[in-house]
């Protein structure tokens, strides 16, 4: 998860020289060599590079390291190579968790794949047993910098946290949780500048968008009724953005709303309101600079992806953090918007994010799982415009007012 986070949330800014490499090493890499010959061959050192100058460098090395003697060991070996170390421990002696984790987490592993449940349990639990004859939790003692999770964040002790990253580590691991939940997310209904083939803007919503806006009550309601209990209103909240589009598409859903200014649309600048077309007329230059890196590019005197991947942050942080299942919450978006939610929780790559297929009119629920994440789709039948624009495609293909309907009800599973 931590590998994840940090993939996710570096910063690609041209300005900043900083480009991505990951890899991942078994036993034989050169900076640790005798601490991960140690390991066994299920371990692996993932690392994630990120070069500015080729200096810098993040790792996640993932073992248990359940002494002290191994920790010295690694810090250690870091240390002759100039390389801070932060250790993380997750500590548990809560009964009822452990089972909860072996059952929901464990037996997804790839470990386990195809084998019986109980059996895996049991081998799951002498594993346990195993560790809990050598284990030695870090502390003071150690002079090391770490963060020490018990009972899945009931308590988090810390100690020499210094610098940016190792807060905004520690920030992230405070707020997770294992409970499993859904989220559910749609676009905002058909706007009128949709149907014009113009981007960005605070448009009202188009008759068809009005349609979807009238129906999406009763398909959410079904949806909802699969996993919450029959007093939806105290167990539903919808996020909206600051946009018009969002808070009408979401006028006839009878739960709370809460609006995150973080939810508004990519900010297209001097493009605001123009369609592809005009885009290519007027700034033929940006037009092709946007083509050819979508994700880093800023459009004038506005916003690139990477900076809408920043401004989320604290949205997929409450995201993450939301701990009680029995709790939905909906989010109403914008195209740009959801695809930065989907790719997160699906890792998706930078590369991939901006060309992700966010269709109007469709509500998409997601069930994070430790190894992964389940998607489904439910399209509602009410026709609107096609706003998608393939990677590479003429901008024709992109804003075509044509609309197309769509059969409702079938999830398909990403």
């Amino acid at each position: 998860m931590t590998s994840s986070m940090v993939q996710w949330f570096e910063k690609e800014e041209k300005s900043l020289g900083l480009q991505r490499k990951q890899s991942v090493i078994g036993e034989d890499l050169e900076r640790v060599p005798s601490v991960s010959a140690t390991d066994g061959q299920k371990n692996s050192l993932r690392q994630e590079e990120f070069r500015a100058g080729g200096l810098n460098l993040i790792a996640v090395y993932d073992a248990t390291n359940s002494t002290k003697e191994r920790r010295e060991s690694i810090a250690q070996k870091c240390k002759e190579n100039n390389i801070q170390t932060m250790f993380i421990e997750s500590l548990c002696d809560d009964e009822h968790i452990i089972m909860q984790n072996i059952k929901e987490v464990k037996m997804t592993s790839p470990d386990y794949v195809d084998k019986d449940p109980y059996q895996s349990c049991q081998d799951f639990i002498k594993r346990i047993d195993h560790y809990k004859r050598i284990y030695e939790t870090v502390d003071l003692s150690e002079n090391l910098s770490y963060v020490k999770l018990i009972n899945v964040g009931a308590q988090v002790q810390m100690n020499n946290i210094r610098g940016y990253l190792q807060s905004r580590i520690v920030y992230f691991l405070m707020n997770l949780n294992i409970n499993p939940s859904h989220i559910y997310f749609s676009r905002h209904g058909e706007s009128q500048f949709n149907v014009l083939g113009r981007i960005g803007g605070d448009a009202h919503l188009s008759p068809q968008g009005v349609l979807y806006s009238q129906k999406l009550p009763f398909k959410l309601k079904e949806l909802i009724q699969e996993h919450t209990p029959p007093n939806m209103e105290q167990n539903v909240t919808v996020w909206i953005s600051t946009l018009k589009r969002t808070a009408e598409t979401a006028a006839n859903l009878p739960f709370p709303k809460m609006m995150w200014k973080q939810l508004d649309e990519i900010n297209a600048g001097v493009c605001d309101g123009l369609t592809y077309e005009e885009i290519e007329e007027r700034f033929p230059e940006e037009f092709n600079d946007r083509d050819g890196d979508k994700y880093s590019y800023r459009y004038k005197s506005g916003e690139s992806y990477a900076d809408l991947v920043e401004r989320l942050e604290p949205v997929i942080m409450e995201l993450e953090r939301h701990n009680d299942p029995q709790h939905v919450i909906f989010i109403i978006g914008h195209q740009a918007v959801l695809r930065c939610i989907y790719a997160y929780f699906l890792n998706y790559s930078h590369a991939e994010l901006p060309y992700l297929k966010i269709p109007l009119h469709t509500v998409i629920r997601l069930t994070p799982k430790a190894y992964g994440c389940v998607e489904e789709r439910f399209k509602i039948n009410v026709p609107a415009v096609n706003t998608y624009r393939a990677k590479g495609g003429k901008h024709g293909e992109a804003m075509s007012p044509q609309r197309s309907t769509i059969a409702e009800g079938l999830p398909a599973s990403h």
